[in-house]
């Protein structure tokens, strides 16, 4: 009986979930990538959430009221975000349910957006021959020089980091940051830079960082869908302490998940749900959050 019960909730929101989408994309305000499968997207986030917790060992479809879950794959499908790719993962935080990015999901989304062709970053270290110039015109920063040997790499030695967001017209996005920057940012965090990502792979952590900033600078700065920016800031990593999944990093969603959900939960009056109308914007914990047409909740 509970198992027809959990399948009815999903296919109740999943069901708007998708609707909303084509209806997004019929007034022509989504374009869901050409390889992207909302319906797989949302059968593979919901099997995950089936199985995740609380804080107070809950489960958050019980916990986490069905407009904050509906909200959060809304903005995962309009991102074109995969939970399967570990390009984004689910919190439950106070007795709603949010999507946070993963940093391979600021990526992937990043090259989604008009006129990029990838995204690339590099750490420099002590020895690292590193120049960059500034384009007095435009503002733009361009890096001149940067001659690494091997015997370089070291991460205990990292003097900083550079994130390129590489444009079809040249016309490249570059974000430099020095360690102290970097440590800065890193401090912001729960962990204040001491997790075992941090301590053990300080090199991808700081790739990491100043991508981020790159890509949040970007995609602020960008002509493309507000709708598209809307979901890319709703879901940013601002309220976080991430161990974010990166490259040669193996963490596990679950043990993110449970991370954060052991967090103390922000105390705000959740916004009311409007039946039958336009996405509004909500002036709540969450600002640019989307509200669901005729949530029923």
């Amino acid at each position: 009986m509970e198992n027809k019960a959990v399948a009815t909730q999903e296919r109740n929101i999943t069901d708007k979930v998708l609707s909303r989408v084509k209806s997004l994309e019929g007034k022509g305000e989504l374009k869901v990538p050409g390889n992207y499968s909302p319906e797989n997207a949302l059968k593979s986030a919901y099997l995950i959430l089936s199985e995740t917790i609380d804080r107070d060992k809950k489960p958050v479809l019980q916990s986490c009221s069905e407009a904050s879950i509906a909200n959060a794959l809304l903005d995962m499908t309009i991102q074109g975000l995969s939970p399967s790719k570990k390009q984004c993962y689910f919190i439950p935080y106070g007795g709603k349910l949010q999507l946070s990015r993963s940093y391979l999901g600021t990526v992937a989304v990043t090259k989604r957006l008009k006129g990029v062709k990838n995204v690339v970053a590099n750490v420099i270290y002590e020895g690292d021959e590193f120049a960059y110039e500034l384009d007095l015109e435009t503002g733009f920063k361009k890096i001149t020089k940067h001659d690494q040997s091997f015997e370089n790499i070291d991460p205990a030695k990292i003097k900083g980091a550079y994130a390129i967001v590489v444009m079809e017209d040249g016309q490249n996005y570059v974000e430099v940051m020095n360690i102290g920057q970097i440590k800065k940012s890193w401090n912001q965090g729960a962990a204040k830079g001491n997790s075992g990502a941090h301590l053990n792979f300080a090199d991808e952590m700081a790739k990491k960082t100043v991508i981020n900033r790159a890509c949040k600078m970007f995609a602020n700065t960008s002509d493309d869908s507000d709708l598209l920016i809307e979901a890319f800031n709703n879901s940013d990593e601002k309220t976080y302490d991430d161990k974010d999944l990166v490259s040669n990093v193996d963490y596990e969603v679950k043990e993110e998940i449970k991370e954060k959900a052991n967090s103390k939960p922000i105390d705000i009056e959740s916004p009311k749900v409007v039946v039958d109308v336009d996405p509004v914007e909500v002036k709540g914990d969450i600002p640019g959050q989307i509200n669901i047409i005729d949530p029923g909740f």
